[in-house]
């Protein structure tokens, strides 16, 4: 029997206290939002038990009536009814106003996207980074407590560090699902469908994967950022433009499976691969000037000096960094993109120090200095890239200012770095002392310049006042709580 939206779009307008008693009316995945001229009007318990409603509740100053995945039909029904003016679908954020969309909102919107999405992971970044981080203190590189094949330290920095990051693609699919309103399940399923074992044993084999007689080199994109990222933002519309035309009977079965039989060929053909083949054209671009030696080198220091990090968290680095291996595998030292990128990666310490010197919530701190310990001593960056570099964009230009100046002072140091050592912790600095104590003195003072330089502009222009002062709030309201 098919569904009445229109009798459930009177029965709910009537319950609500009629036309006249709802100032605005819009919907998010499943919930229609009214905002209410009097609250007290509509009786919680009768509205769960119109036919149609699953279920209703007042908050955030909305009265919201639980209908299901044909919610954006009873809303057109609601809408029409009333002459009420129809807005788009909806996370939260109700009442505020409609920007136009220019260049800047746009950016912001991109950022916010990010941002939420990552930002719910932040515990995950946190408990893989500090494992990895213990084990690195008791294995053989720093205390040598236990062998690099002792049980507790393979669990650690291999198995649990592992469960944290490997399936990245399928936490973020969640998450990122969640922040745009799509179905979060389908979102972890596009990541696992990126992460496949046997996609990624074909990636490993350098074999071709073929989607739908379309033939594309394989990749593994297992801890990526940008290729689920992407896909979900894609699968939401594919998702939305579906349920518009899904009968409510055949929704609940057939809207996920076409939703992802559009969204598997465009996620792998299309928009997964986007980092890869960006990293291809920076590749050619940063080699071709810093061979030409002289300004060009120093420029391509800073260039990578500066967006190393970035290049990480969509993917493009794998590309990159390939010849610069070729390179030190055949020669045994590289000037390039090593260096520039231990570089990077210092920068990005000195920003998580400067926010953490700089933050007042205890909670914030407190993550900050946690980030800083798992950054030096256990190499990982995740959870300061994750948890504040992407929160927070106003600790980007610290990090790209500090990596490029120190990747410009270590081009016309003459930094090289050594095939020994290789570390992304503070052991990183072994290895350019294969190249003789000089080699290494300039290193550190490279280093020193872009920590200093990330740790001081992070102090001073990382956070606005208003950041500081929502999370401060947010820090009373709990204690009051």
């Amino acid at each position: 029997m098919a569904v009445d939206n229109k009798k459930i779009a009177e029965d709910v307008l009537a319950a609500v206290g009629g036309i006249e008693n709802v100032s605005n009316v819009t919907h998010c995945m499943t919930r229609l939002r009214f905002t209410l001229k009097d609250n007290g009007i509509p009786d919680i318990e009768k509205v769960k038990k119109l036919k149609g409603v699953i279920g209703a509740q007042m908050s955030g100053g909305q009265f919201q009536v639980i209908i299901g995945q044909n919610v954006p039909k009873v809303y057109d029904e609601v809408c029409a009814m009333g002459g009420f003016t129809k807005h788009a679908a909806i996370d939260e954020n109700l009442d505020a106003p409609k920007e136009k969309l220019t260049p800047k909102v746009i950016g912001n919107n991109i950022l916010n996207y990010l941002s939420g999405s990552i930002a719910m992971l932040i515990p995950l970044f946190m408990a893989g980074g500090l494992f990895r981080t213990f084990a690195v203190v008791i294995g053989p590189t720093l205390l040598n407590l236990v062998s690099a094949e002792d049980p507790t330290y393979l669990l650690f920095n291999n198995y649990l560090f592992d469960a944290a990051m490997y399936f990245l693609p399928i936490y973020l699919g969640y998450s990122a699902a969640k922040k745009l309103g799509a179905s979060p399940a389908l979102g972890m399923m596009m990541g696992g469908v990126l992460i496949s074992p046997g996609i990624v044993q074909l990636a490993t084999d350098g074999g071709e994967l073929v989607v739908y007689g379309i033939h594309i080199q394989a990749l593994n994109y297992s801890q990526s950022v940008l290729p689920i990222l992407l896909s979900v933002a894609a699968l939401y519309f594919v998702e939305k433009a579906i349920k518009r035309v899904m009968p409510d009977v055949l929704s609940t079965i057939f809207t996920p499976f076409c939703t992802m039989v559009i969204m598997v060929p465009v996620a792998l053909v299309v928009l997964a691969p986007i980092g890869n083949e960006l990293g291809n054209v920076f590749s050619m671009f940063l080699y071709g000037i810093a061979d030409m030696g002289g300004i060009g080198y120093l420029i391509a220091m800073g260039i990578v000096g500066a967006f190393w990090q970035l290049f990480v968290i969509t993917g493009m680095h794998g590309v990159i960094i390939m010849p610069a291996m070729v390179t030190l595998l055949s020669v045994g030292s590289d000037k390039f993109i090593f260096v520039a990128s231990n570089i990077a990666m210092v920068a990005v310490w000195g920003m998580v120090l400067g926010s953490a010197l700089r933050l007042r919530n205890k909670d914030e701190k407190s993550l900050a200095w946690g980030y800083f310990v798992a950054a030096l001593a256990g190499g990982v960056t995740e959870p300061a890239l994750y948890g504040l570099l992407l929160r927070f964009r106003r600790t980007i230009p610290p990090v790209l200012i500090g990596g490029a100046i120190g990747g410009v002072l270590a081009g016309i140091l003459g930094c090289t770095a050594g095939i020994a050592g290789g570390s992304s912790n503070l052991l990183y600095i072994l290895a350019y002392l294969q190249e003789g104590t000089g080699n290494l003195v300039c290193m550190v003072i490279s280093s020193v310049v872009a920590f200093v330089i990330a740790a001081v502009l992070t102090f001073m222009f990382g956070f606005s006042k208003e950041e500081l002062a929502e999370m401060d709030e947010e820090n009373l309201e709990a204690i009051e709580a």
